[in-house]
């Protein structure tokens, strides 16, 4: 029993730590995710149907979310007073998130923490998307590929001069290219990322899929 409570001890000091249900607007700095469509769609959103997943519905990096930071673990599900966003709000972010579901959970989970209500949450988030370039390479694949993921990293440091390595960390799932993580300040500059979100996926074949 004890070398079990002690390999539990161990795997808890190794997570990131999270803190659920914190009052709003108490965090360090921000994480802009971009998730690459074609990757969730395959996981996730085909099975569920998903619009974000419809034939022609042309969507490359979308904004999975802009997720306050503490320098060591995240806040989540925040304490707040501001009212919960209306579906005009939610649907006029899908161009960029993919669907309102999206949208609303984004919300609903980091959205809450930033101490913003919805409108200047979703108006921050998508001036912070808009700050970043995304590489048209990746848009123009018309083939799957295998390719290291610091090659997408490349890729958006060479899109974004302002960036250097220590602020962008690329991640995989599935053995896919995942999401681009960007750290920015509370102000939307690059930042050094912290530990716990510097953790670049280590594959020299991610596979990367064509926009459908």
């Amino acid at each position: 029993m004890r070398w079990i409570l002690a390999l539990w001890i161990i795997l808890a000091a190794a997570l990131p730590a999270r803190a659920d249900g914190e009052r709003a607007g108490d965090f360090d700095y921000y994480v802009l995710a971009l998730s690459w469509s074609p990757t969730w769609c395959a996981l996730e959103g085909d099975a569920r149907g998903s619009p974000q997943c419809k034939e022609n519905a042309d969507f490359g990096w979308v904004l999975h979310g802009l997720w306050p930071q503490y320098e060591e673990g995240w806040p989540a599900w925040c304490r707040t007073s501001a009212r919960n966003p209306s579906r005009g709000e939610t649907a006029g972010m899908a161009d960029i998130m993919g669907s309102p579901g999206s949208a609303w959970h984004q919300w609903k989970k980091h959205g809450r923490c930033t101490g913003l209500d919805p409108a200047d949450y979703f108006a921050l988030a998508r001036h912070a998307w808009e700050r970043i370039g995304k590489p048209e390479v990746f848009r123009r694949l018309d083939r799957p590929v295998k390719l290291p993921a610091a090659v997408v990293e490349e890729a958006f440091l060479k899109a974004n001069p302002a960036l250097s390595p220590d602020m962008v960390t690329v991640t995989c799932k599935a053995g896919r290219i995942h999401e681009v993580r960007i750290c920015l300040t509370r102000e939307l500059e690059p930042r050094a990322c912290s530990a716990d979100v510097a953790r670049d996926c280590p594959l020299q074949d991610a596979l990367l899929e064509p926009i459908e």
